[in-house]
C-alpha cells in the first residue's frame, strides 16, 4: 500500500440524498420553429437576390438544441432562396486549424448533414479597418467576408473571466469568433482587465463594416432549455444585446445553498463551457479581474466530457482530479486557446489521484473541518445539470429551511466499482 493510500483509506465518506433546486423556468416549445418564426419577421431576407450566399456563423459553444437550431436557420434561408454556407466562428477553439474547428462542430453535432449546407472552414482574416477607440485592427473571415450576407447565432450568457456590457454572445462572436486567431490573440495579449471594453469597440464596429443580415440570440434557462430566441437586425444589437444578458443572469444556474467545504463535480468540458465548467456557478476564476460565487472549501473533478475531445481546460482551477481525466487531456486541444487567451491557471493539472474514491477522499481530508464526519458536500454531474444535486446528510437541515430545495431521495452510501469508481456516474 502506497503512502497516499494509507492517507486516505481511513477518510470516511457520508451518505448522499438526491435534492431537486426550484429555478424560474420559462421555455420555448420547438427550438427550430422559434428560430425560423424569428428570421421570418425579418423583411431583409424577402429582398435578396435569388442564390445569394450567405454565411450562418456558428460557434463552438455546447448550446442546447444547436445543431436542430443550425439546420433551421439553413432551411428558412434556402426557402427564401438563398444559398447558406456554415463558418465556425470560434476564435482559436478547435486547436486553432481549419480542421480542428470543423471536427468541433462535429462534435457538438453540426456537420454538413445534419445541417444541410457545406461547410466552409478557414483561418484566413481580412483586416476591414480599426476600431473608434483604441484603433486596434477589425480581422474577420475571409470567407464569410465573401459571402452576400452574414447570419450569427450564438447563445448570450455571462463569461468565465470578465464583466461587461457585452460579454458571451453575439457582439464578441463577431469580435473574437469571427476575427478567428488572429484577433483573439490581440485582444486576450492586452489582458482581461479591459477585455469587455476592447470586444465592444471591435464588435460593434465590425458590425457596420460587415454585410451582416441579423444576429439570433438565444439565451437558456438553469434547466439548459432555450428560454427564448431573438432575431437582431445590426443596428438593435448594441442596445438589446445587453438586455438579454441581464435576462440570462435572472435565469442562470447556481448553489441555493452557497457555503459548503466540498464540490464534487462529475465531469467538465469544452461542450459544457468555454472555461469547462461555469466558473460563475462554482466561484473558481482563471482571471483575477473576476470574483463572487459560492463559498466551497474544496473542488475535485472526476473526468472530461468526450465531446470535449481532450480539451482539458478547466482542471488547473480545481483542486484534485483523477488519473483518467488527466490521461484525456490533450495538449494540442488545450493549449492553442490558452496560449490565445493568455489565462493560463485553468490548464494546469491539479493534485491526480488513481481513482474516483480517493478523489473525494482527498477533498475530505484536506477542507478543514473539525472532523471529516462535519464535511459538507455537493456533487453534481456538470454545471449544465444543475435541477438535480447530490447533499451529504448533514446538510438536510439547510435544505429543509428554504422552499426553494426539495429532498427527493433518501440516504445512500457512494458505492465504488473495484476500481474505485463510482458505480452510479451515468444517473445523477
Amino acid at each position: 500500500m502506497s503512502a497516499v493510500d494509507e492517507l486516505l483509506e481511513k477518510v470516511p465518506l457520508p451518505r448522499m440524498v438526491m435534492v431537486r433546486q426550484k429555478f424560474p423556468r420559462s421555455e420555448i416549445g420547438n427550438a427550430g420553429t422559434a428560430a425560423r418564426d424569428a428570421l421570418s419577421h425579418m423583411e431583409i431576407f424577402s429582398t435578396l437576390p435569388k442564390g445569394s450566399r450567405i454565411a450562418l456563423a456558428v460557434g463552438s459553444r455546447g448550446i442546447v438544441k444547436l445543431p436542430e437550431l443550425v439546420g433551421a436557420v439553413v432551411a428558412f434561408l434556402k426557402a427564401k432562396a438563398l444559398a447558406p454556407f456554415i463558418v465556425p466562428a470560434m476564435g482559436s477553439h478547435g486547436g486553432a486549424t481549419a480542421e480542428g474547428q470543423k471536427d468541433l462542430l462535429a462534435h457538438l453535432g453540426v456537420t454538413e448533414e445534419t445541417a444541410g449546407a457545406p461547410i466552409v472552414s478557414s483561418m484566413e482574416v481580412r483586416e476591414i479597418g480599426k476600431s473608434p477607440e483604441f484603433g486596434l485592427p477589425v480581422y474577420i473571415d475571409e470567407a464569410a467576408l465573401g459571402a452576400d450576407g452574414i447570419v450569427i447565432l450564438n447563445r448570450i450568457k455571462p463569461h468565465p473571466a470578465f464583466r461587461a456590457r457585452y460579454e458571451s454572445g453575439l457582439v464578441k462572436m463577431v469580435a473574437i469568433g469571427l476575427g478567428k486567431q488572429k484577433q483573439a490573440e490581440l485582444v486576450h495579449n492586452l489582458g482581461a482587465e479591459r477585455m469587455g471594453e476592447f470586444i465592444a469597440d471591435i464588435g460593434l464596429q465590425a458590425i457596420k463594416k460587415i454585410p451582416l443580415l441579423a444576429a439570433i440570440g438565444i439565451v437558456e434557462n438553469a434547466y439548459h432549455e432555450i428560454a427564448l430566441v431573438e432575431a437582431l437586425a445590426p443596428g438593435r444589437i448594441e442596445a438589446r444585446e445587453p438586455e438579454l444578458l441581464d435576462e440570462a443572469r435572472r435565469l442562470s444556474a447556481r448553489f441555493i445553498i452557497d457555503k459548503f467545504d466540498v464540490l464534487i463535480i462529475d465531469e467538465i468540458g469544452k461542450d459544457i463551457s468555454g472555461a469547462g465548467f461555469d466558473t460563475t456557478i462554482v466561484g473558481r476564476y482563471s482571471s483575477p479581474y473576476i470574483k463572487g460565487g459560492p463559498k466551497i472549501g474544496k473542488v475535485a473533478v472526476l473526468d472530461i466530457t468526450e465531446k470535449s475531445n481532450g480539451y482539458g481546460g478547466g482542471l488547473g482551477m480545481v483542486d484534485f482530479t483523477t488519473r483518467r481525466a488527466a490521461d484525456k487531456f490533450d495538449p494540442e486541444q488545450t493549449y492553442p486557446n490558452t496560449l490565445t487567451s493568455t489565462f493560463t491557471e485553468g490548464i494546469k493539472i491539479p493534485m491526480t489521484l488513481k481513482n474516483e474514491k480517493q478523489a473525494i477522499q482527498s477533498c475530505v481530508k484536506t477542507c478543514n473541518t473539525r472532523t471529516y464526519e462535519e464535511a459538507k458536500i455537493v456533487r453534481i454531474r456538470n454545471t449544465l445539470c444543475m435541477d438535480e444535486i447530490l447533499v451529504s446528510e448533514n446538510m438536510l437541515d439547510l435544505v429543509r429551511q428554504d422552499e426553494n430545495l426539495e429532498i427527493a431521495g433518501l440516504p445512500a452510501a457512494m458505492e465504488f466499482d473495484p476500481a474505485g469508481d463510482l458505480r452510479d456516474r451515468n444517473h445523477l
